[in-house]
């Protein structure tokens, strides 16, 4: 009998084991669906602080860099290059000669012409003399005079044209290029020399029409150069141009960028940022935070670990930060990651809250919205 009772005995302890281990399990499960519920529904995001920083508008185009002023140089006669005074690279000024080309035909050219002149003279002297007399009648002398004054204009024309034998700088600046070598015959219009004026040295920027009111003379542009590493130079606008070109629909802004330096170059292509407008002491938000919807900007901020939305009213945009005017007070963190799928009062957990990056330089500004 005992050997009967005990298999039994033992299934029924078993059995009991089972149900209250069963029970025991299902009484800590409701006791912790509450809180686990939450913890699982809570949506993960990253936060970032606002910031206080300059801010600048900027419009930002391309052009090349061009030089002031710029001047070929042509023979205005011909004749043997004699002499050459300068190379490229030198600096000249207006009036320098460049080269000097043979004269001796224009030379004798002028003496002829003196000797001529001055014979005439005599002659119309005579004449004028007779005729005050009376011993000849006032038309020869008038004849004479006409004759003088043509062999004068003569005479000054051969005078100029031999000092044309001189090749002369139009413009102060540098030697660009030289075509010509000593030895070389050349003809009147012949190209010789360019000369470039360096200082300043300028950016036309073609900008449309809708931004016409934005900008003025004086103000200051950052102009960036690949060439140069993207060193960046200080520009300022010097005219504006008073009409709007048909075909384009832009404007355009003579940019003058002083370079002492000589590091920039003609030719050279420029990024010029023209900065517009700007705030000393701008709060900003991360552009990765708003959303857009129905036309209007919010974000969201997390308080008590809840999503919170605020509608916002932005300004000036700069290298991923945008002003805010209206909507936050500056203390919020604001929701970078994660907010697509928020609205008020969604529980949130912060799996990442990020410091706030330091604020780029004014030169560096994006468009303004």
């Amino acid at each position: 009998m005992t050997s009967i009772r005990h298999p039994a005995r033992l299934s029924l302890a078993l059995f009991v084991a089972a149900a209250l281990a069963v029970g025991c399990s299902n009484g800590k499960a409701k006791d912790k669906d509450p809180e686990s519920a939450t913890a699982d529904s809570a949506v993960p995001v990253e936060t970032q602080p606002l910031r206080r920083a300059p801010i600048v508008a900027v419009y930002s185009g391309t052009a090349p860099i061009e030089a002031h002023e710029e001047a070929e140089v042509v023979a205005k006669v011909g004749g043997e290059v004699r002499q050459i005074f300068v190379e490229e690279g030198d600096v000249v000024q207006a009036g320098k000669i460049l080269a000097r080309l043979d004269g001796d035909r224009l030379r004798l050219q002028v003496a002829e012409t003196d000797a001529n002149l001055r014979k005439l003279e005599r002659d119309y002297n005579r004449q004028l003399e007779l005729s005050n007399k009376g011993l000849v009648a006032k038309g020869v002398a008038e004849n004479a005079k006409f004759d003088l004054d043509a062999l004068r204009a003569t005479y000054d024309r051969a005078r100029l044209e031999l000092g044309y034998t001189e090749i002369r700088a139009p413009i102060s600046g540098v030697v660009s290029a030289r075509h010509i070598k000593v030895g070389n015959t050349i003809a009147e219009g012949t190209p010789t020399f360019r000369v470039t004026n360096l200082d300043p040295l300028v950016a036309y920027v073609h900008i449309p029409e809708k931004e016409f009111r934005k900008l003025a003379p004086n103000q200051t542009a950052d102009v960036l150069v690949d060439a140069l590493g993207g060193e960046r130079f200080t520009g300022t606008i010097s005219r504006i141009s008073p009409t709007v070109d048909p075909k384009t629909g832009t404007f355009r802004a003579r940019v003058e960028v002083p370079d002492p330096s000589r590091r920039l170059k003609p030719g050279m292509f420029a990024r010029v940022n023209i900065v517009y407008e700007r705030r000393d002491d701008a709060l900003q938000l991360p552009r990765n935070a708003i959303v857009e919807s129905d036309g209007e900007q919010m974000v969201f901020v997390v308080v008590n670990d809840k999503a919170e939305q605020r509608l916002v009213r932005t300004g000036l945009a700069n290298s991923g930060w945008i002003e805010v005017l209206e909507g936050l007070q500056g203390d919020e963190r604001v929701v970078v990651v994660g907010q697509g799928g928020l609205k008020t009062g969604t529980a949130v957990k912060v799996v990442e809250d990020t410091k706030p990056a330091a604020a780029g330089s004014a030169g560096a500004a994006a468009k303004a919205r």
